[in-house]
């Protein structure tokens, strides 16, 4: 692979290419007086002046593609670029399989351009080709586990082509590796809230696998985050086994902030409900509280004192 002062060595501007004479470059108008004049280089004021021209003139051909190829080597983030390149690519009739070999080298250096993943849906939806795309989006995910625009990608496809088979498998292989990946998590949920759905068995299920990773870490974050969205149609209390399995961590002496401040809003689903010692229950919630703002989650103190002001004024004796 050549460097990058090779290639301004091996470079050719293209107001010096014969072919491109017919054509008059356009030059940036940054108008008459910009208050941040930005330097671009020799290089990207050819090739974009050129860009422009062609754009001006509305030129569809083989030259027009290999110029939008280069300025997307200036700067890949250009969406008026792409969005030409795309348009010369459907009026050329281009081998889109050639496309995508180009568009995957630029991902792999590029993984959070967003165009160049919007440009890749775009091939993707014209052609109806998908049978890349799981293997593709996992490679980059490998590489950084929370990447938004691969996973976006991803659910997409998944979602667009019915490609569900196997992705539950995959999630386990990334928890496995990782059990605070958030974006695992979250693909998780996605998956079974469009195939099975969070039926009584599965939402049983889904509880007894995310109890045995608290388990393993009970600080555990994005753990604690899917538990509440797995109960989000029902209540926090609804599974007696999830507040037995609370309770005993607990009792076992964890301050993990997540655990207390499920038990909090445990016991307020109780005080709701006139499920129990009213009494008994405040004065519980008054120590949890007090635990969270002054030793465990001290950055919103304001919030579990407001938390405890809030419930005492509603069922608790209005003490401070």
């Amino acid at each position: 692979m050549s460097s990058s002062s090779d290639e301004e060595e091996v470079y050719k501007f293209y107001r010096d290419r014969v072919e491109w004479n017919d054509v008059k470059p356009v030059p940036q108008d940054d108008g008459p007086a910009p208050v941040v004049q930005i330097a671009y280089s020799d290089k990207f004021k050819d090739a974009f002046d050129y860009f422009r021209g062609i754009l001006h003139s509305n030129e569809k051909s083989e030259r027009a593609l290999e110029l939008t190829q280069t300025a997307i080597s200036l700067n890949p983030a250009n969406y008026t670029v792409w969005q030409y390149r795309r348009d010369t690519l459907q009026y050329l009739k281009k081998d889109l399989s050639e496309e995508m070999d180009f568009l995957a080298n630029i991902i792999m250096e590029q993984p959070k351009n967003y165009q160049v993943w919007h440009h890749r849906r775009a091939l993707v939806e014209w052609s109806r080709d998908a049978s890349k795309e799981i293997d593709f989006t996992a490679k980059i995910i490998n590489l950084d586990q929370k990447n938004y625009h691969a996973w976006q990608h991803r659910q997409w496809v998944i979602q667009e082509f019915n490609l569900w088979e196997g992705e539950l498998a995959f999630v386990d292989v990334l928890l496995e590796q990782d059990m605070r990946n958030n974006s695992a998590w979250n693909e998780r949920y996605f998956v079974i809230e469009n195939t099975t759905g969070f039926t009584d068995e599965i939402t049983n299920s889904e509880i007894q696998y995310t109890m045995e990773k608290i388990d393993i870490a009970t600080k555990n974050e994005s753990a604690w985050s899917y538990l509440r969205g797995v109960l989000r149609d029902r209540s926090l209390t609804w599974s007696q086994e999830l507040r037995d399995r609370v309770t005993t961590w607990r009792d076992d002496g964890l301050k993990s902030p997540y655990l207390v401040g499920m038990l909090i809003d445990m016991y307020e689903e109780d005080l709701e409900n006139n499920k129990c010692d009213v009494e008994k229950t405040m004065a519980k919630v008054k120590e949890l509280c007090h635990e969270l703002a002054e030793e465990t989650d001290t950055i919103r103190r304001k919030y579990w004192n407001f938390m405890y002001q809030k419930l005492n004024k509603q069922y608790g004796s209005n003490e401070s």
